[in-house]
């Protein structure tokens, strides 16, 4: 965990929403869906999935956004920075916006979604590239192979 330079935090644009990230990051992702690229006003969104019980609010109380659908999106109430996401029947992970760390120098997404959706110039470093989601049974083996290669914050 140390390598990790845990912990992390991170907030929203205005200030008024701030986290706190105390558990190694699960997987770094890039989402190219039409929904992402609506919300995100880019080609793609970025996000880091961090074990639930290692992401707490600091200040600050989010609402939810987006569609208020299966996959609770949730903002600041102010700025309306989109912080992270929690799917819906999945309490393990938080996907937390990545660019919502201070720091976020280190990220580099390890895998890239929806791919069937990214507008045709949009390209990222991921290692895999799936056309909508991984099947559920990939998500270990993307988990652990992450874990072996991730880049890593430098402080």
């Amino acid at each position: 965990m140390n390598d990790w330079n845990l912990p992390w935090e991170g907030g929203c644009r205005c200030g008024q929403m701030r986290f706190k990230v105390s558990a190694v990051p699960l997987l770094t992702m890039a989402c190219h869906c039409t929904g992402c690229q609506r919300m995100t006003a880019s080609a793609f969104s970025l996000s880091v999935a961090i074990p639930s019980e290692g992401f707490s609010l600091l200040k600050g109380q989010p609402v939810i956004g987006g569609l208020h659908g299966a996959a609770r999106h949730y903002f600041c109430p102010h700025c309306m920075s989109w912080m992270f996401t929690r799917p819906s029947g999945i309490d393990e992970f938080v996907n937390l916006r990545a660019t919502m760390l201070d720091d976020a120098s280190w990220f580099m997404p390890f895998i890239e979604t929806w791919t069937k959706e990214r507008l045709s110039w949009a390209t990222t470093p991921a290692v895999h590239s799936f056309e909508t989601w991984p099947a559920y049974e990939e998500y270990p083996a993307l988990i652990e192979e992450y874990a072996q290669l991730a880049s890593k914050p430098v402080r």
